[in-house]
């Protein structure tokens, strides 16, 4: 395979020259940089490499070139390079301009002149382009391949766990595909084996689950400590902010995660109003940052682990899985979130995972290249999904129970859905029915204010509707509400609430009915169920555990 290139574009000899002689330095082992001196050279340059089929990794360019912006030299090099990273060399009278092109262009970083010294202010930049550029081109030859049904549950969870846990892989189904037909005769393949798993260096899996995969992938799946000081459960943002803040800060910290880190945030497509990121950041890149965040600082992560109960067995809290197995901490952070509320409607349970989904995670969104997609919902969420979907689809239906979407949805979501022509609003819209042979082919949807109903073809039903939070586990002793949602801090010892608290001092702010067991973000009661609050929730939770552990 041929390096993949750097070009570099400028017009000014010795920023080119040094422009390009940083990047070789740092990158010269794995990629082969290039260097233009206008933006015609380069796009020339960019099209005689297309020809030749040889990846583009990034292309900097600078913004004040005679003959064509660096902005119009990027906006043209689409064509040519459309999966490069785009990085502007500017000076910071050009800031505005830069900044308007993160939309208009789809810049990925502007670099206001002069960078030196490269090690603290390009590298750092050009390091986080190209590693996101490289997860997105993996290796082939490394790449897990996957072989079943297209609309088999169980090869849907399995996808959907490569995909969240970043490991790279290739679909083969098995009715479209005579790869896929040839890959079950070598493995001499019967139907109850499908969905197969072959992965590079490992005995060939047949319809595993998804402890099964995590443990031929090398992935963590039990505890190294029979004893920590900090056990969280979940590893969604307020989990991994916990574990960043409690590891860096010296206590021993595990994550239990039931499927992949990152939560439902982790499935974003786009997350644009978190702060820092002003071209918007994808879950699955925010996730794989604090992932490695925190296992830099010691943190371990305990992946396809659903954890079934609690005790608390004097100074420590225990935490059981499902069949065997438990840890013990010091303290017990409770970060399990929230999942979509089940759809009520004739035949909708027995097509799940057959057309019909719970979340997408960003990924799934090119399996419906030209086809009609349906989903339900209007909170960011959906609206992220339906702008990722529009990309790949023919058609995007967005339903909607209420009258409109401006009620709980972002403006900047409302307007970016209300300007892409193939996507379409239904309000006052409910799916009360599905059916198919096999998989999901036809949807009944009501029409809330009129009653009456409508079959519409499809094949493809994303819901985001409602929070059910996962705390069956917890047992009596946590005092919850109605809803399933942890009480915390001094809503334990308000009105209504019959809660024995066995220590002198009231409850901290995220403390729960149990001295030392604590929660954050979407799992507790009146959380504001946003990326950053979840974030300030788990670090916060770190700070009162120190408090806690202080007096024990």
């Amino acid at each position: 395979m041929p390096k993949p290139v750097i070009l570099t574009v400028d017009d000014d000899p010795m920023v080119s020259a040094a422009i390009s002689r940083d990047l070789r330095e740092r990158y010269g082992a794995g990629y082969r940089v290039l260097k233009a001196t206008s933006g015609s050279e380069g796009l020339a340059l960019l099209s005689r490499l297309a020809l030749r089929d040889q990846p583009v990794a990034l292309i900097a360019a600078d913004q004040r070139m005679p003959e064509m912006t660096g902005i119009e030299m990027l906006e043209q090099a689409r064509s040519q390079a459309p999966e490069a990273k785009y990085l502007l060399l500017t000076a910071y009278a050009d800031t505005d301009v830069a900044i308007k092109a993160i939309n208009d262009i789809g810049l990925d970083y502007y670099l206001l002149k002069p960078w030196d010294p490269p090690t603290e202010r390009l590298y750092p930049v050009t390091d986080d382009l190209l590693e996101d550029w490289t997860r997105a081109h993996p290796d082939h030859a490394s790449e897990v391949r996957l072989v079943g049904h297209r609309w088999a549950e169980r090869s849907h969870d399995l996808k959907n766990f490569l995909a969240r846990n970043h490991v790279p892989y290739r679909w083969y189904d098995v009715e479209r595909d005579e790869e896929a037909q040839r890959l079950c005769e070598l493995a001499q393949a019967v139907p109850a084996d499908l969905p197969l798993v072959l992965v590079p260096e490992g005995a060939t899996l047949r319809a595993p689950t998804t402890r099964d995969l995590a443990d031929a992938m090398g992935l963590r799946t039990r505890a190294d400590q029979p004893l920590y000081d900090v056990c969280i459960v979940g590893g969604g943002p307020a989990g991994l902010a916990a574990a960043v803040y409690a590891a860096s800060e010296g206590l021993s910290t595990v994550i239990v995660e039931r499927e992949a880190p990152g939560g439902q945030a982790g499935q974003s497509a786009a997350i644009e109003n978190y702060l820092g990121f002003p071209r918007g950041v994808t879950g699955s890149d925010l996730t794989q940052r604090a992932l490695a965040q925190a296992t830099r600082f010691g943190a371990e992560m305990v992946l396809a682990q659903d954890v079934v109960g609690f005790e608390a067995r004097g100074p420590a809290r225990a935490v059981l899985m499902e069949g065997s197995g438990e840890i013990e901490a010091r303290a017990l952070i409770v970060a399990s979130g929230v999942s979509y509320r089940r759809l009520q409607g004739d035949g909708l349970d027995a097509l799940t995972g057959r057309g019909v989904y719970y979340g997408a995670n960003a990924s799934e969104a090119s399996q419906c290249q030209g086809e009609d997609v349906y989903l339900v919902g209007a909170a960011n969420s959906a609206g992220q999904a339906a702008l990722n979907m529009a990309v790949f689809a023919k058609r995007v239906v967005l339903l909607v129970r209420g009258d409109s979407l401006d009620a709980a949805m972002s403006r900047y979501l409302v307007e970016r859905i209300s300007s892409t022509p193939n996507i379409e609003v239904r309000c006052r819209t409910e799916v009360v029915g599905a059916r198919g042979d096999g998989h999901l082919e036809w949807l009944t949807l009501a029409d809330r204010r009129s009653g009456t109903t409508e079959d519409v073809s499809a094949t493809w039903l994303f819901v985001f509707i409602g929070a059910s939070p996962r705390t069956d586990w917890l047992g009596a002793d946590i005092v919850r509400d109605e809803k399933g949602f942890v009480v915390t801090g001094p809503d334990l010892l308000g009105p209504g609430r019959h809660v024995t608290w066995s220590l002198s001092r009231p409850p901290y702010a995220l403390e729960t009915s149990v001295p030392g067991v604590f929660a954050a973000g979407d799992v507790r009661l009146d959380s504001m169920k946003r990326v950053a609050s979840a974030v300030g929730e788990g670090a916060m939770a770190v700070y009162l555990i120190h408090r806690y552990l202080a007096t024990t």
